[in-house]
This record gives structure tokens, C-alpha cells and sequence, in this order.
């Protein structure tokens, strides 16, 4: 009886993940494949943009507390940075631990178009935009804030669907670990200053 249990667990288990895996690629080819080439350097352009705006960000928010002198604004500035911080580690460990192929190489009708060279699961790319939209708005919860952070986070992660370099759960794993990380660095700073009043 327990084996047959476990044979019927392990068919569905198995079942489900090659689904998956045809969903996976299917929207990816739906979005690569039938992509507008000419918007390819508008999304090598958005994706670029990743490490200069996570390293801008908490620099600039803390260079503004500086300077008004306000501790309230540098506190922020530290919680953006520690946040990606904690962003790269999570998504740099995954990466290298479950060295997933990139599409294009598992795959010979995804066209790439940008340079890529480490492993494909999760999208580092969008784990820091989804890191630093997220806490952008934990910090400055107003729309003028989110709107903006989260469309531009949303535009990474599709440009990296676009340009071929990931797979549709690259991008959404990236998004959660950027978005967890932002909570889980809100939660561990609101806990210590707690420990610390006390």
C-alpha cells in the first residue's frame, strides 16, 4: 500500500514538473521568438541599468541623510544596501548550487541577444530590481515611490525574457528572493532595534 502511495506521489511529482518545464519554455518562446528585434537595445539598455541604480540608490539615500543631517535617512540608506546585499547572496548561492542551463543553450531556437556567463536560476538581474523596488518602497511607502520602482523592476525582468537569457521561472524566482529579501532585512532591522531599546 505505502509503495503504491509513493509510486502515485512520484508519477504526479514527475508529472508536474515536465508540465512546468513545457510552460516554462513555451512563454518564453512566445516572448523571444515573436519579439520586436529593434526594441533588442531598449531591453539591453533596461537591463543595464541594474547595478548602477542598486548601488545608487542606498549611496544616495544615505549621502542625503548626511548631509540634512537626519538619522532617519541613513538608517534607510543602510536598510536599501544590506537589502541587496542580502539579494546577491541568496540568488548568487542558488545560481552556482543548481547551475541551471541557460535557455539558449538547452534550446537552439531561443534567440540571445546579450552576453551572459553565469548559471540561469534565478535571474540575478531581477532579484536586485525587485530587492531595490521593494525596499524603496518599505522606505518611502508612496506611489511617486512604487509606481516607478516596480514598473522598472518589472521591465528588467521581461527584458531578460526578451533578450533570450532566462526562463519565465528564472525571472519569477528573482522576483520573490528580491522582494523576500527586502521583508526579510525590514523584519531582522525592526527586531535588533527592538532588542537594542530594550
Amino acid at each position: 500500500m505505502i509503495k503504491t502511495i509513493l509510486a502515485i506521489c512520484t508519477f504526479f511529482v514527475f508529472s508536474a514538473t515536465i508540465y512546468s518545464q513545457n510552460i516554462d519554455i513555451e512563454l518564453l518562446r512566445e516572448i523571444n521568438v515573436n519579439r520586436n528585434k529593434s526594441l533588442d537595445p531598449t531591453f539591453r539598455f533596461v537591463s543595464s541599468t541594474v547595478t548602477p541604480i542598486c548601488i545608487a540608490s542606498p549611496v544616495l539615500v544615505y549621502a542625503v541623510g548626511i548631509a540634512q543631517k537626519d538619522s532617519s535617512l541613513k538608517y534607510k540608506g543602510i536598510y536599501i544596501g544590506e537589502t541587496i546585499l542580502v539579494s546577491v547572496f541568496f540568488s548568487t548561492a542558488l545560481k552556482y548550487s543548481i547551475k541551471r542551463e541557460r535557455p539558449f543553450t538547452t534550446y537552439s531556437f531561443i534567440d540571445k541577444a546579450t552576453m551572459v556567463e553565469s548559471p540561469s536560476f534565478p535571474s540575478g538581474h531581477t532579484s536586485d530590481a525587485f530587492a531595490t523596488a521593494t525596499s524603496l518602497s518599505i522606505a518611502f511607502p508612496k506611489w511617486y515611490v512604487i509606481a516607478p520602482s516596480f514598473l522598472w523592476a518589472s521591465a528588467v525582468g521581461y527584458s531578460r525574457l526578451d533578450l533570450g537569457v532566462h526562463y519565465p521561472s528564472d525571472v519569477l524566482a528573482g522576483a520573490i528572493i528580491g522582494a523576500g529579501s527586502a521583508y526579510f532585512s525590514y523584519k531582522l532591522n525592526k527586531w535588533l532595534l527592538k532588542k537594542r531599546n530594550k
